[in-house]
This record gives C-alpha cells, sequence and structure tokens, in this order.
C-alpha cells in the first residue's frame, strides 16, 4: 500500500506540475504523508524545472485534495538559479517556497537575490520575486538593512 501511495504522490506530483512544465526532484530520500499530503524529498536534494534549478538538504511538496501541487519549499542551505523568458535570477537562502499557481518566490533567512538580467542584487530576510511580472519586495530583519545595489546607466 506504501508504494501505491508512493507512486500515486510521484505521479500527482509529476502530472500537476507537467501542465505548465516538468519538474524532477531527485533526492537520498523520500516520504510521503498521506494525511497531510505532503512528499518529502531528503538529503541533497535537486530540483529542476526547465533550465531552472533548486539544490537543498529538504524539500517538501504539498498538494490539494485534487493532487494539484499548491507549494513546494526549499530548506536548509538552499542555492538556486531561475531562468524564465525575461527574468534569471541566482541567489541563496535558508528557505525558499514556490507558489506555481502565481509564478511567485519566497526568498526566506538572510536571502540574497542577483536579477542578472537588469544587473541588481537584493539582500534581505525575506525576498518576494514574482517571476511573471519581475517585481520585488525586500523585507529586512530587525537590526538589518535591506539591500538594493544596482547600475545607474547615461549619468554624468
Amino acid at each position: 500500500m506504501k508504494r501505491l501511495t508512493f507512486i500515486a504522490l510521484i505521479s500527482a506530483l509529476v502530472v500537476t506540475i507537467a501542465a505548465a512544465q516538468k519538474v524532477e526532484i531527485i533526492s537520498k530520500s523520500f516520504f510521503a504523508k498521506d494525511a497531510l499530503k505532503q512528499a518529502h524529498f531528503i538529503d541533497d536534494v535537486d530540483i529542476k524545472q526547465d533550465k531552472s534549478w533548486i539544490k537543498c538538504d529538504l524539500a517538501i511538496v504539498y498538494f490539494d485534495d485534487n493532487n494539484q501541487t499548491i507549494q513546494y519549499d526549499a530548506i536548509d542551505r538552499v542555492t538556486f538559479e531561475i531562468i524564465r523568458p525575461d527574468h534569471h535570477y541566482k541567489g541563496k537562502a535558508q528557505k525558499v517556497s514556490y507558489y506555481p499557481d502565481t509564478s511567485t518566490y519566497l526568498f526566506a533567512g538572510d536571502a540574497v537575490v542577483d536579477d542578472l538580467l537588469n544587473n541588481r542584487h537584493m539582500a534581505g530576510n525575506i525576498i518576494v520575486v514574482d517571476t511573471i511580472t519581475g517585481d520585488a519586495q525586500i523585507k529586512s530583519a530587525k537590526k538589518k538593512p535591506v539591500k538594493f545595489i544596482f547600475d545607474l546607466k547615461g549619468t554624468k
């Protein structure tokens, strides 16, 4: 029965995300929490979606009642590169959450995100990036400032 649950959850993961793009998750260990509708990937986790990738120690995929992916979290020592037609981000954080319905990423815990196409550097405790519009929000921890660095062109 547990093997059927594993196969069903993995199939649901591939099918639900495949409508937008295929997502591949590789790790050393896996377990499912059926009651919570979660799939946990543990140790040396590598998440790939087209040319984008996320590496972390733990990934949790959350499903709705129809086994559609609603969110996934990458946790602990997270590094990433997110490539979209009009956006290219690279960086690190303690936790990265992705919401497929809105194409939004939340980077938390000493987050650093470099916008490589626009030559911008963002650092803060929480950074939210909408990969459709390119809009970003940055929040800081209480004693640390938000950092946003960019180049000015055409100034004298």
